[in-house]
Protein backbone atom coordinates (compact mmCIF):
# COMPACT_ATOMS: atom_id res chain seq x y z
CA UNK A 1 0.00 0.00 0.00
CA UNK A 2 1.12 3.76 -0.38
CA UNK A 3 1.58 6.80 1.23
CA UNK A 4 -0.83 9.19 -0.68
CA UNK A 5 -1.31 13.07 -0.36
CA UNK A 6 -4.70 14.72 -1.33
CA UNK A 7 -5.58 18.00 -2.18
CA UNK A 8 -9.28 19.44 -1.82
CA UNK A 9 -10.34 16.82 0.85
CA UNK A 10 -13.08 19.01 1.78
CA UNK A 11 -14.07 19.30 -1.65
CA UNK A 12 -17.36 16.97 -3.03
CA UNK A 13 -14.79 14.75 -4.81
CA UNK A 14 -12.34 14.12 -2.06
CA UNK A 15 -14.51 14.22 0.62
CA UNK A 16 -15.40 11.00 -1.22
CA UNK A 17 -12.27 9.66 -2.42
CA UNK A 18 -10.33 9.61 1.16
CA UNK A 19 -12.58 7.15 2.46
CA UNK A 20 -12.25 4.79 -0.13
CA UNK A 21 -8.24 4.98 -0.05
CA UNK A 22 -8.27 4.36 3.57
CA UNK A 23 -10.78 1.02 2.97
CA UNK A 24 -8.15 -0.24 0.26
CA UNK A 25 -5.25 0.45 2.97
CA UNK A 26 -3.75 3.09 1.91
CA UNK A 27 -1.73 5.88 4.58
CA UNK A 28 -3.23 9.09 3.71
CA UNK A 29 -2.39 12.56 4.47
CA UNK A 30 -4.48 15.91 3.64
CA UNK A 31 -3.61 19.51 3.60
CA UNK A 32 -6.01 22.36 4.74
CA UNK A 33 -6.57 25.65 5.42
CA UNK A 34 -7.83 25.18 8.94
CA UNK A 35 -7.61 21.73 10.80
CA UNK A 36 -11.23 22.87 12.43
CA UNK A 37 -12.53 22.08 9.14
CA UNK A 38 -12.15 18.56 9.46
CA UNK A 39 -13.24 18.22 12.84
CA UNK A 40 -16.73 16.79 12.10
CA UNK A 41 -15.78 14.38 9.17
CA UNK A 42 -16.16 10.49 9.72
CA UNK A 43 -12.11 9.40 8.66
CA UNK A 44 -10.18 13.03 10.32
CA UNK A 45 -8.79 10.93 13.03
CA UNK A 46 -7.27 8.05 9.85
CA UNK A 47 -5.32 10.84 8.36
CA UNK A 48 -2.43 13.16 8.74
CA UNK A 49 -3.91 16.46 8.48
CA UNK A 50 -1.34 19.31 7.13
CA UNK A 51 -2.29 22.42 7.72
CA UNK A 52 -1.60 25.32 4.83
CA UNK A 53 -2.65 27.21 1.63
CA UNK A 54 -2.28 25.16 -1.84
CA UNK A 55 0.05 27.95 -2.82
CA UNK A 56 2.32 28.13 -0.38
CA UNK A 57 5.55 26.04 -1.03
CA UNK A 58 6.19 25.23 2.96
CA UNK A 59 3.30 23.68 3.24
CA UNK A 60 3.41 21.84 -0.32
CA UNK A 61 6.72 20.43 0.56
CA UNK A 62 5.36 18.78 3.88
CA UNK A 63 2.28 17.51 2.00
CA UNK A 64 4.65 15.82 -0.53
CA UNK A 65 7.27 14.32 1.64
CA UNK A 66 7.07 10.91 2.25
CA UNK A 67 4.44 10.82 -0.35
CA UNK A 68 4.90 8.26 -3.20
CA UNK A 69 1.22 9.72 -5.15
CA UNK A 70 -0.39 12.65 -5.17
CA UNK A 71 -4.08 13.63 -5.91
CA UNK A 72 -4.92 17.08 -7.13
CA UNK A 73 -8.31 17.85 -7.11
CA UNK A 74 -8.69 21.50 -5.51
CA UNK A 75 -9.79 24.41 -8.17
CA UNK A 76 -10.61 27.86 -7.22
CA UNK A 77 -13.85 28.06 -9.84
CA UNK A 78 -16.83 30.10 -7.68
CA UNK A 79 -14.42 31.33 -5.77
CA UNK A 80 -12.92 34.35 -7.27
CA UNK A 81 -13.76 35.99 -11.04
CA UNK A 82 -9.72 35.91 -11.95
CA UNK A 83 -9.42 32.34 -10.93
CA UNK A 84 -7.25 30.79 -13.87
CA UNK A 85 -3.94 32.38 -12.41
CA UNK A 86 -4.81 31.27 -8.78
CA UNK A 87 -5.26 27.91 -10.17
CA UNK A 88 -2.07 28.02 -12.18
CA UNK A 89 0.03 29.21 -9.12
CA UNK A 90 -1.13 26.64 -6.77
CA UNK A 91 0.09 23.72 -9.77
CA UNK A 92 2.91 25.13 -9.83
CA UNK A 93 3.91 25.40 -6.20
CA UNK A 94 2.33 21.77 -5.88
CA UNK A 95 4.72 20.62 -9.07
CA UNK A 96 7.73 21.48 -7.75
CA UNK A 97 6.99 20.05 -4.32
CA UNK A 98 5.99 16.78 -5.89
CA UNK A 99 9.22 16.81 -8.25
CA UNK A 100 11.54 17.60 -5.14
CA UNK A 101 9.92 15.19 -3.07
CA UNK A 102 10.61 12.14 -6.10
CA UNK A 103 6.67 10.92 -6.42
CA UNK A 104 6.09 8.33 -7.95
CA UNK A 105 2.54 9.59 -9.39
CA UNK A 106 0.77 12.78 -9.74
CA UNK A 107 -2.98 12.09 -10.09
CA UNK A 108 -5.28 14.61 -11.77
CA UNK A 109 -9.00 14.94 -12.25
CA UNK A 110 -9.65 17.59 -15.02
CA UNK A 111 -12.78 17.95 -17.62
CA UNK A 112 -13.48 16.43 -20.98
CA UNK A 113 -13.39 19.00 -23.85
CA UNK A 114 -13.26 19.42 -27.57
CA UNK A 115 -9.92 20.96 -29.41
CA UNK A 116 -9.99 24.66 -30.20
CA UNK A 117 -11.23 27.78 -28.48
CA UNK A 118 -12.57 26.50 -24.53
CA UNK A 119 -14.44 28.26 -22.24
CA UNK A 120 -12.21 29.92 -19.01
CA UNK A 121 -12.98 27.17 -16.54
CA UNK A 122 -11.65 24.50 -19.34
CA UNK A 123 -8.99 26.82 -20.48
CA UNK A 124 -7.75 26.83 -16.98
CA UNK A 125 -8.42 23.09 -16.52
CA UNK A 126 -6.44 22.05 -19.55
CA UNK A 127 -3.27 24.56 -18.17
CA UNK A 128 -3.05 23.12 -14.61
CA UNK A 129 -2.81 19.68 -16.35
CA UNK A 130 0.31 21.16 -18.37
CA UNK A 131 1.73 22.35 -15.58
CA UNK A 132 1.73 19.11 -13.65
CA UNK A 133 2.55 17.29 -16.61
CA UNK A 134 5.58 19.64 -16.66
CA UNK A 135 7.05 18.54 -13.08
CA UNK A 136 8.52 15.25 -15.35
CA UNK A 137 6.54 12.85 -12.27
CA UNK A 138 4.30 10.61 -14.01
CA UNK A 139 1.27 12.33 -14.54
CA UNK A 140 -2.20 10.80 -15.00
CA UNK A 141 -4.95 13.20 -15.52
CA UNK A 142 -8.23 11.95 -15.83
CA UNK A 143 -10.74 13.84 -18.04
CA UNK A 144 -14.48 13.56 -16.68
CA UNK A 145 -17.50 15.19 -18.22
CA UNK A 146 -20.71 15.85 -15.75
CA UNK A 147 -20.31 13.98 -12.57
CA UNK A 148 -23.57 12.72 -11.65
CA UNK A 149 -24.19 11.74 -7.95
CA UNK A 150 -26.40 13.02 -4.67
CA UNK A 151 -24.91 16.40 -4.14
CA UNK A 152 -22.66 17.36 -7.02
CA UNK A 153 -22.87 20.60 -8.82
CA UNK A 154 -23.99 18.99 -12.13
CA UNK A 155 -26.62 16.92 -10.64
CA UNK A 156 -28.23 19.55 -8.88
CA UNK A 157 -28.68 22.35 -12.07
CA UNK A 158 -29.98 19.40 -13.57
CA UNK A 159 -32.56 18.83 -10.76
CA UNK A 160 -33.61 21.95 -9.94
CA UNK A 161 -34.08 22.97 -13.28
CA UNK A 162 -36.36 19.93 -13.77
CA UNK A 163 -37.92 20.75 -10.44
CA UNK A 164 -39.13 24.14 -10.97
CA UNK A 165 -39.49 24.53 -14.60
CA UNK A 166 -42.62 22.53 -16.41
CA UNK A 167 -41.76 24.48 -19.74
CA UNK A 168 -38.55 25.33 -20.04
CA UNK A 169 -37.27 28.29 -22.41
CA UNK A 170 -33.69 27.22 -22.76
CA UNK A 171 -29.99 28.06 -24.76
CA UNK A 172 -29.32 26.47 -27.84
CA UNK A 173 -26.77 24.19 -25.90
CA UNK A 174 -29.53 21.77 -23.90
CA UNK A 175 -28.90 20.21 -27.33
CA UNK A 176 -25.46 19.71 -27.02
CA UNK A 177 -24.08 16.45 -26.29
CA UNK A 178 -22.16 15.81 -22.84
CA UNK A 179 -21.19 12.07 -20.94
CA UNK A 180 -22.35 12.36 -17.46
CA UNK A 181 -20.56 9.60 -15.28
CA UNK A 182 -21.75 8.62 -11.75
CA UNK A 183 -19.47 9.68 -8.85
CA UNK A 184 -19.41 5.99 -8.12
CA UNK A 185 -17.24 5.36 -11.39
CA UNK A 186 -14.98 8.64 -11.10
CA UNK A 187 -14.22 7.53 -7.76
CA UNK A 188 -13.56 3.99 -9.40
CA UNK A 189 -11.21 4.87 -11.63
CA UNK A 190 -9.36 7.71 -9.20
CA UNK A 191 -8.66 4.95 -6.83
CA UNK A 192 -7.50 2.47 -9.07
CA UNK A 193 -5.44 4.92 -10.66
CA UNK A 194 -2.62 5.20 -7.30
CA UNK A 195 -1.80 1.12 -8.00
CA UNK A 196 -0.96 1.87 -11.64
CA UNK A 197 2.99 1.59 -12.71
CA UNK A 198 4.97 4.87 -13.33
CA UNK A 199 5.58 4.08 -16.81
CA UNK A 200 1.53 4.99 -17.58
CA UNK A 201 1.32 8.33 -17.57
CA UNK A 202 -0.91 10.60 -20.02
CA UNK A 203 -4.08 12.23 -20.69
CA UNK A 204 -7.34 9.74 -20.29
CA UNK A 205 -11.08 9.98 -20.89
CA UNK A 206 -13.51 8.87 -18.31
CA UNK A 207 -17.25 8.69 -18.90
CA UNK A 208 -20.81 6.88 -18.36
CA UNK A 209 -22.15 4.28 -21.04
CA UNK A 210 -23.47 6.77 -23.30
CA UNK A 211 -23.68 10.50 -24.46
CA UNK A 212 -26.77 12.20 -23.98
CA UNK A 213 -28.24 16.15 -24.56
CA UNK A 214 -28.60 18.21 -21.66
CA UNK A 215 -32.42 18.39 -22.62
CA UNK A 216 -32.62 14.78 -22.88
CA UNK A 217 -30.72 14.57 -18.98
CA UNK A 218 -33.75 16.92 -17.51
CA UNK A 219 -35.99 14.32 -19.48
CA UNK A 220 -34.09 11.44 -18.13
CA UNK A 221 -33.89 12.78 -14.34
CA UNK A 222 -38.00 13.80 -14.68
CA UNK A 223 -38.75 9.99 -15.62
CA UNK A 224 -36.27 9.07 -12.21
CA UNK A 225 -38.01 11.29 -10.13
CA UNK A 226 -41.43 10.20 -10.92
CA UNK A 227 -42.29 13.64 -12.28
CA UNK A 228 -43.76 15.32 -15.58
CA UNK A 229 -41.18 15.47 -17.97
CA UNK A 230 -40.55 19.30 -18.82
CA UNK A 231 -41.17 20.69 -22.03
CA UNK A 232 -37.84 22.11 -23.36
CA UNK A 233 -37.81 25.12 -26.23
CA UNK A 234 -33.97 26.01 -27.26
CA UNK A 235 -33.74 29.51 -27.81
CA UNK A 236 -30.98 30.97 -29.77
CA UNK A 237 -31.41 34.59 -28.23
CA UNK A 238 -30.52 33.01 -24.90
CA UNK A 239 -26.89 34.15 -24.44
CA UNK A 240 -24.47 32.01 -21.45
CA UNK A 241 -24.55 35.40 -19.63
CA UNK A 242 -27.76 35.55 -19.74
CA UNK A 243 -28.58 31.45 -19.39
CA UNK A 244 -26.31 31.40 -16.00
CA UNK A 245 -28.35 34.54 -14.91
CA UNK A 246 -31.00 31.99 -14.94
CA UNK A 247 -29.24 29.29 -13.43
CA UNK A 248 -28.30 31.04 -11.11
CA UNK A 249 -32.00 32.29 -9.81
CA UNK A 250 -33.01 29.03 -10.42
CA UNK A 251 -30.58 26.74 -8.89
CA UNK A 252 -29.16 26.80 -5.76
CA UNK A 253 -25.81 27.33 -8.23
CA UNK A 254 -24.71 31.13 -7.28
CA UNK A 255 -23.23 33.20 -9.96
CA UNK A 256 -19.91 32.94 -9.46
CA UNK A 257 -19.90 29.26 -10.02
CA UNK A 258 -23.03 29.14 -12.94
CA UNK A 259 -20.91 31.46 -15.38
CA UNK A 260 -17.97 29.14 -15.97
CA UNK A 261 -20.72 26.30 -15.49
CA UNK A 262 -22.72 27.38 -18.50
CA UNK A 263 -19.41 28.74 -20.23
CA UNK A 264 -18.28 25.34 -20.58
CA UNK A 265 -21.87 23.66 -21.88
CA UNK A 266 -21.07 25.43 -25.11
CA UNK A 267 -19.15 22.50 -26.16
CA UNK A 268 -19.99 18.93 -26.78
CA UNK A 269 -18.35 17.10 -24.38
CA UNK A 270 -17.94 13.83 -24.88
CA UNK A 271 -15.38 10.83 -24.66
CA UNK A 272 -13.05 10.43 -27.63
CA UNK A 273 -11.66 7.11 -27.19
CA UNK A 274 -11.58 4.81 -24.56
CA UNK A 275 -7.98 4.39 -24.14
CA UNK A 276 -8.69 4.05 -20.07
CA UNK A 277 -9.74 1.01 -20.88
CA UNK A 278 -5.98 -0.40 -21.68
CA UNK A 279 -4.88 0.83 -18.17
CA UNK A 280 -7.64 0.66 -15.83
CA UNK A 281 -10.76 -2.13 -16.17
CA UNK A 282 -14.36 -1.02 -15.67
CA UNK A 283 -15.91 -1.52 -12.44
CA UNK A 284 -16.94 -4.99 -11.90
CA UNK A 285 -20.64 -4.69 -12.72
CA UNK A 286 -20.01 -2.35 -15.53
CA UNK A 287 -20.34 1.36 -15.96
CA UNK A 288 -23.75 2.94 -14.33
CA UNK A 289 -25.66 4.54 -16.70
CA UNK A 290 -27.25 8.27 -16.23
CA UNK A 291 -30.89 6.92 -15.41
CA UNK A 292 -29.36 5.09 -12.63
CA UNK A 293 -26.76 7.34 -11.12
CA UNK A 294 -30.13 9.88 -10.99
CA UNK A 295 -31.93 6.80 -9.14
CA UNK A 296 -29.03 6.29 -6.88
CA UNK A 297 -28.60 10.25 -5.84
CA UNK A 298 -32.37 10.48 -4.91
CA UNK A 299 -32.30 7.21 -2.92
CA UNK A 300 -29.05 8.84 -0.95
CA UNK A 301 -31.24 12.10 -0.37
CA UNK A 302 -34.63 9.72 0.37
CA UNK A 303 -32.38 8.39 2.78
CA UNK A 304 -30.35 11.35 4.10
CA UNK A 305 -26.84 9.58 3.88
CA UNK A 306 -24.96 12.24 1.34
CA UNK A 307 -21.72 12.50 2.60
CA UNK A 308 -20.26 15.56 0.99
CA UNK A 309 -22.19 18.11 -1.73
CA UNK A 310 -20.90 20.75 -4.15
CA UNK A 311 -20.93 23.03 -1.30
CA UNK A 312 -18.16 21.91 1.21
CA UNK A 313 -16.23 22.37 -1.66
CA UNK A 314 -15.50 25.80 0.01
CA UNK A 315 -16.54 25.19 3.27
CA UNK A 316 -14.36 27.27 5.71
CA UNK A 317 -11.50 28.17 2.71
CA UNK A 318 -10.53 30.92 5.53
CA UNK A 319 -10.07 31.71 8.99
CA UNK A 320 -13.74 32.47 10.96
CA UNK A 321 -13.73 36.02 12.06
CA UNK A 322 -14.63 36.36 15.85
CA UNK A 323 -17.80 37.03 16.54
CA UNK A 324 -18.35 41.13 17.07
CA UNK A 325 -19.37 40.83 20.73
CA UNK A 326 -16.37 38.95 21.76
CA UNK A 327 -13.74 40.93 23.17
CA UNK A 328 -11.67 41.60 19.89
CA UNK A 329 -14.17 43.65 18.89
CA UNK A 330 -14.77 46.31 21.72
CA UNK A 331 -14.94 49.80 20.68
CA UNK A 332 -16.68 48.65 17.43
CA UNK A 333 -20.44 49.20 16.36
CA UNK A 334 -22.17 45.73 16.51
CA UNK A 335 -26.27 45.51 16.42
CA UNK A 336 -27.85 42.56 18.58
CA UNK A 337 -31.00 41.24 18.38
CA UNK A 338 -31.37 38.56 22.10
CA UNK A 339 -34.45 36.26 22.59
CA UNK A 340 -34.39 33.95 25.70
CA UNK A 341 -37.46 31.62 26.38
CA UNK A 342 -37.61 28.77 29.35
CA UNK A 343 -39.47 25.36 28.34
CA UNK A 344 -40.30 22.55 29.75
CA UNK A 345 -38.80 20.44 26.44
CA UNK A 346 -35.77 18.38 27.35
CA UNK A 347 -32.52 20.41 26.34
CA UNK A 348 -31.95 17.38 23.86
CA UNK A 349 -35.40 17.80 21.96
CA UNK A 350 -34.66 21.68 21.84
CA UNK A 351 -31.20 20.87 20.27
CA UNK A 352 -33.03 18.17 17.67
CA UNK A 353 -35.60 21.36 16.57
CA UNK A 354 -32.75 23.63 16.03
CA UNK A 355 -30.47 21.18 14.40
CA UNK A 356 -33.14 20.89 11.85
CA UNK A 357 -33.01 24.02 10.84
CA UNK A 358 -33.37 25.68 7.06
CA UNK A 359 -33.94 23.94 4.03
CA UNK A 360 -37.22 22.17 3.58
CA UNK A 361 -37.81 22.99 7.38
CA UNK A 362 -37.26 26.44 7.23
CA UNK A 363 -37.57 28.81 9.83
CA UNK A 364 -40.35 28.72 12.04
CA UNK A 365 -41.51 32.35 11.05
CA UNK A 366 -42.57 34.43 7.87
CA UNK A 367 -41.61 31.86 5.43
CA UNK A 368 -42.30 34.72 2.75
CA UNK A 369 -40.00 37.37 3.97
CA UNK A 370 -37.44 34.80 3.99
CA UNK A 371 -37.82 33.46 0.55
CA UNK A 372 -37.82 37.35 -0.36
CA UNK A 373 -34.82 38.19 1.18
CA UNK A 374 -33.11 34.87 -0.92
CA UNK A 375 -34.52 36.34 -4.42
CA UNK A 376 -32.91 39.61 -3.48
CA UNK A 377 -29.69 37.82 -2.21
CA UNK A 378 -29.64 35.43 -5.62
CA UNK A 379 -30.67 38.60 -7.91
CA UNK A 380 -27.33 40.63 -6.69
CA UNK A 381 -24.83 37.15 -6.86
CA UNK A 382 -25.59 35.76 -3.88
CA UNK A 383 -26.02 32.16 -2.37
CA UNK A 384 -29.87 32.54 -1.85
CA UNK A 385 -31.47 30.15 -0.03
CA UNK A 386 -31.74 27.26 -2.46
CA UNK A 387 -28.38 25.46 -1.44
CA UNK A 388 -30.81 23.75 1.54
CA UNK A 389 -28.52 21.12 3.52
CA UNK A 390 -26.77 17.99 3.20
CA UNK A 391 -28.17 16.21 5.57
CA UNK A 392 -32.33 16.89 6.86
CA UNK A 393 -31.44 15.84 10.59
CA UNK A 394 -27.49 16.18 11.55
CA UNK A 395 -25.48 19.10 10.84
CA UNK A 396 -21.47 19.49 11.00
CA UNK A 397 -19.23 22.21 11.26
CA UNK A 398 -18.30 23.48 7.78
CA UNK A 399 -21.91 22.33 6.47
CA UNK A 400 -24.44 24.80 4.67
CA UNK A 401 -27.64 25.52 5.64
CA UNK A 402 -29.31 27.58 2.97
CA UNK A 403 -27.05 31.17 2.70
CA UNK A 404 -25.27 30.18 6.60
CA UNK A 405 -22.33 28.13 7.29
CA UNK A 406 -22.20 26.15 10.55
CA UNK A 407 -19.34 28.22 12.26
CA UNK A 408 -19.84 26.23 15.41
CA UNK A 409 -21.77 23.16 16.89
CA UNK A 410 -21.75 21.92 19.90
CA UNK A 411 -24.13 18.78 20.37
CA UNK A 412 -27.01 19.72 22.74
CA UNK A 413 -25.48 22.95 23.76
CA UNK A 414 -24.69 25.43 20.86
CA UNK A 415 -25.11 26.41 16.99
CA UNK A 416 -23.55 29.03 15.83
CA UNK A 417 -24.32 30.19 11.60
CA UNK A 418 -22.10 32.69 10.09
CA UNK A 419 -24.02 34.35 6.83
CA UNK A 420 -22.60 33.78 3.41
CA UNK A 421 -25.79 36.18 1.51
CA UNK A 422 -24.84 39.29 0.25
CA UNK A 423 -25.12 42.35 2.96
CA UNK A 424 -22.59 45.54 3.85
CA UNK A 425 -21.08 43.44 6.96
CA UNK A 426 -20.94 40.42 8.12
CA UNK A 427 -23.85 38.43 10.24
CA UNK A 428 -24.38 35.59 12.88
CA UNK A 429 -27.65 33.73 14.02
CA UNK A 430 -26.92 31.52 17.01
CA UNK A 431 -28.84 29.08 19.10
CA UNK A 432 -27.86 27.98 22.30
CA UNK A 433 -29.54 25.86 24.95
CA UNK A 434 -29.08 25.10 28.75
CA UNK A 435 -30.69 23.04 31.12
CA UNK A 436 -32.77 24.03 34.53
CA UNK A 437 -34.81 22.23 36.57
CA UNK A 438 -37.81 22.70 34.85
CA UNK A 439 -36.48 22.28 31.24
CA UNK A 440 -33.95 24.22 29.37
CA UNK A 441 -33.81 28.09 28.83
CA UNK A 442 -33.54 28.64 24.93
CA UNK A 443 -31.34 31.51 23.65
CA UNK A 444 -31.44 32.52 20.22
CA UNK A 445 -28.60 35.75 19.04
CA UNK A 446 -28.95 37.21 16.14
CA UNK A 447 -25.24 39.39 15.15
CA UNK A 448 -24.61 42.24 12.88
CA UNK A 449 -21.29 43.98 12.62
CA UNK A 450 -21.77 46.57 9.92
CA UNK A 451 -19.47 48.13 7.50
CA UNK A 452 -19.33 51.50 6.93
CA UNK A 453 -22.90 53.66 6.90
CA UNK A 454 -24.24 51.18 4.57
CA UNK A 455 -24.42 48.22 6.78
CA UNK A 456 -25.85 51.18 9.96
CA UNK A 457 -28.63 51.76 7.35
CA UNK A 458 -29.11 48.28 6.05
CA UNK A 459 -29.66 47.42 9.94
CA UNK A 460 -31.69 49.61 10.43
CA UNK A 461 -34.05 49.15 7.00
CA UNK A 462 -34.54 45.69 7.91
CA UNK A 463 -35.26 46.41 12.15
CA UNK A 464 -39.06 46.74 12.05
CA UNK A 465 -39.10 43.02 10.54
CA UNK A 466 -36.86 41.68 13.29
CA UNK A 467 -39.37 41.87 16.25
CA UNK A 468 -41.76 39.98 14.51
CA UNK A 469 -39.26 37.19 12.90
CA UNK A 470 -36.85 36.68 15.66
CA UNK A 471 -40.30 36.66 18.53
CA UNK A 472 -41.88 34.30 16.39
CA UNK A 473 -38.87 32.05 15.89
CA UNK A 474 -38.45 31.38 19.20
CA UNK A 475 -42.12 30.77 19.92
CA UNK A 476 -42.24 27.96 17.41
CA UNK A 477 -38.85 26.45 17.88
CA UNK A 478 -39.45 25.89 21.70
CA UNK A 479 -42.94 25.11 21.20
CA UNK A 480 -41.98 22.14 18.78
CA UNK A 481 -39.15 20.94 21.35
CA UNK A 482 -42.14 20.82 23.44
CA UNK A 483 -44.36 18.84 20.92
CA UNK A 484 -41.10 16.50 20.26
CA UNK A 485 -41.25 16.01 24.23
CA UNK A 486 -44.73 14.68 24.13
CA UNK A 487 -44.34 12.14 21.14
CA UNK A 488 -44.52 8.94 21.76
CA UNK A 489 -41.55 7.16 21.86
CA UNK A 490 -40.49 4.17 19.57
CA UNK A 491 -39.45 0.83 21.68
Amino acid sequence: MSVIAVTGATGYIGGRLVPVLLEQGHEVRVLTRRKKALRDVPWSMDVHIVVGDLADPEAAKELCSGAEVLYYLAHSMGGTKDFGPVEERCAQVLAAAAKAAGLQRLIYLSGLHPDGELSMHLTSRVKVGEILESSTVPTLTLQAGLIIGSGSASFEMVRHLTDVLPVMPAPRWVLNQVQPIAIRDALHYLSEAAGLPPEVSGRFDIGGPRAHSYAELMRLYADAAGIRRPTILPLPVLTPWLAAQWVNLVTPIPRSLAVPLVESLQHDCVMRNHDIDTVIARPTKGLTGYLRAVELALAKMSDDTVETTWVTAHALESPADPLPSDPQWAGHTVFTDVRERDTKARPESVFKVIQGIGGETGYYSLPGAWALRGLVDKLVGGVGLRRGRRSRENLALGDAVDWWRVEEIVPVQLLRLQAEMRAPGRAWLEFSVAPTDSGSRYTQRAVFFPHGIAGRLYWLAILPFHGRIFSSMSKRITNAAEDLDHEPQSQ
